[in-house]
């Protein structure tokens, strides 16, 4: 960084190297822009670093636990099967340093200045850069912000050694014996069900009537399947009240049906969701317009009130996912140089890496209709295809939300085997307008996973070939 009394002058300050910001400045450069960005962590954000995928590191390795220890249905027998776990920690480490090293290249690449600091904002047009030693401010004609976010911290769960966030869950030095998770959304899910597949005890503590809110009832049910045949104990509307920590472990009370329980672990991990990272950079100095939840507000190009300020990712409305984030950072670096790009979430999927994946696109049934559209459901089990059945995993399904008028596919549901990569088909289908017949005609590989879309297809046309109408 260099230090002096004349600031340095940049077309476009990105403030954020997460899936958002770094996505931003590569196509901001890319579109002809001189383009710096700045972070005071590693590049990456938390998704590379702490998040998306150390996670589903950690996910892929219980898995693999699970079928070295044997499947007596397939005949294979295994004995003295054993984890590693500072093997699998280094393992996990080296995913995040290939990625996070793959991102400084592509930066580099495409001549992306890169800086270690934190911003304050001083004006609409300039910006304090920060670390340690020094500081240096930056003139730029537009800023993209994307800070992104971190886990909420509950008064009576303060963070420490024991109670965790989801950045202290994936950094364990051991494999837990018990551990008690408060929050039943996607990260709850996905964390308290990596550790149960490592044989850890998991209690997961949900306030509400189910976990994984936002699911259909008939999707989350295969989860609560696979959590409680990995001895996870799922307690609904039950509302944590208080932590005590002892000499090697806490002890957690809560309250369900009016009446007051304690349950022992070594760990609690608290995931109640995530806060934009928006205060103490000089947003409201500046005059950027902000709700009552810090979420920056934004028109569909991604601007905010100040023509020259841009926002994505976690910090602005929206699920905290991070190819929204990477999406919007394309949109805004578009609109910067002029086009007329804009945001659309028609087609954006939500994914939970649990056991089964589920994954959405577009309306579910309950939405479409209350939005007014006359829908045809059409639901095809990966039970009756021969991919899965080959692969012993058959729980789930694949399900088309049609337009009855014309087929028009207008949402899709997967629960199942790969979910999260068959998703990507249903939402192109989503946002080219196909229609059911489209995926029909479509001729896919076989035996493949890819099928049950074909196979949904054939069955909203009224001509399904391997299933019943």
């Amino acid at each position: 960084m260099v230090v002096g009394d004349f600031p340095e002058e940049v077309d476009t300050l990105i403030v954020g190297a997460g899936p958002g910001g770094y996505v931003a400045a590569i196509r901001a450069a890319q579109m002809g822009q001189k383009v710096t960005i700045v972070d005071k962590g590693n590049l990456g954000g938390v998704c590379l670093n702490v998040g998306c995928i150390p996670s589903k590191a950690l996910i892929s390795a219980g898995h693999r636990y699970e079928q070295a220890s044997g499947s007596d249905d397939m005949g294979i027998v295994a004995e003295k099967v054993s984890v590693n776990w500072d093997k699998v920690q280094e393992w996990k480490g080296q995913v995040v340093n290939k990625l996070t090293g793959g991102v400084e290249s592509l930066l580099k690449a495409n001549k992306v200045d890169i800086v270690k600091g934190e911003a304050y904002f001083v004006d609409q047009n300039t910006a304090k850069i920060m670390d340690e030693k020094q500081s240096q401010t930056y003139k730029f004609k537009n800023c993209i912000l994307a800070t992104g976010s971190r886990p909420v911290e509950l008064k009576p769960f303060p963070y420490s050694e024991r109670v965790l966030d989801s950045t202290g869950a994936l950094d364990l030095k051991e494999v837990p014996g018990k551990m008690v998770v408060i929050g039943g959304g996607y990260i709850g899910t996905e964390l308290g069900g990596a550790y149960a597949s490592f044989g850890t005890e998991v209690t997961i503590l949900e306030g509400t009537k189910d976990i994984l809110g936002g699911f259909e009832k008939q999707m989350t049910q295969l989860v609560k399947k696979r959590l409680k045949g990995k001895g996870v104990d799922i307690v609904t509307e039950a509302m944590a009240q208080g932590v005590e920590e002892t000499d090697n472990g806490v002890k957690v009370t809560y309250e369900v049906k009016g009446e007051e329980k304690t349950i022992e672990a070594d760990y609690l991990l608290v995931t109640v969701g995530r806060r934009p990272n928006t205060d103490e950079i000089g947003l409201e100095e500046v005059g950027v317009e902000m709700d009552d939840k810090g979420l920056i507000k934004v028109d569909k190009q991604g601007r905010t009130n100040l023509d020259t300020i841009y926002a994505i990712g976690d910090i602005v409305d929206g699920p905290p996912l991070a190819h929204k984030a990477s999406y919007e950072g394309k949109i805004a670096a578009e609109a910067i140089s002029g086009e007329k790009s804009e945001i659309d979430y028609l087609s954006m999927p939500l994914v939970v890496f649990s056991d089964p994946e589920l994954a959405s696109v577009g309306y579910n049934e309950s939405d479409a209709k209350e939005a007014g559209y006359d829908v045809k459901v059409s639901k095809f089990p990966f039970a009756a295809n021969g991919r899965a059945l080959s692969l012993n995993d058959t729980d789930g399904f694949v399900k088309l939300i049609t337009r009855k008028s014309d087929g028009l596919v207008i949402g899709a549901q997967v629960a199942g085997p790969s979910a999260s990569d068959l998703i990507a088909e249903l939402g192109l289908a989503v946002e080219a307008g196909m229609t059911a017949e489209d995926l029909a005609l479509t001729i896919h590989a076989h035996p493949t996973l890819g099928e049950t879309v074909m196979e949904a297809g054939d069955l909203a046309i009224g001509m399904p070939i391997h299933t019943m109408k």
